[in-house]
């Protein structure tokens, strides 16, 4: 076999947003990875009762886009 190959699988601490940690061994590089959502905060994981976490502004985005919206059907002038 190949010798110094595989990458260096270390502790790492995961960081949500939540303010949720969790250690475990990544081959990510780093010490800390922070993410935004985990399944403490996640609303499938968490029954729906945690609140959106949208740092992007993209609930927002769409909601302005689609405001007008409607599923009913339009009505067609007699012609």
């Amino acid at each position: 076999m190949k010798r110094d190959i595989h990458p260096q699988y270390k502790t790492t601490r995961i960081v949500c947003a939540c303010g949720n940690e969790v250690e475990t061994r990544s081959t990510c590089g780093e010490d800390v990875l922070k993410i935004e959502v985990c399944s403490a905060c996640h609303p499938f994981f968490s029954g729906g009762a945690a609140k959106l976490v949208d740092t992007e502004g993209r609930v927002e985005r769409f909601n302005r886009k689609y405001a007008n919206f409607s599923l009913q059907p339009t009505k067609k002038k007699a012609s």
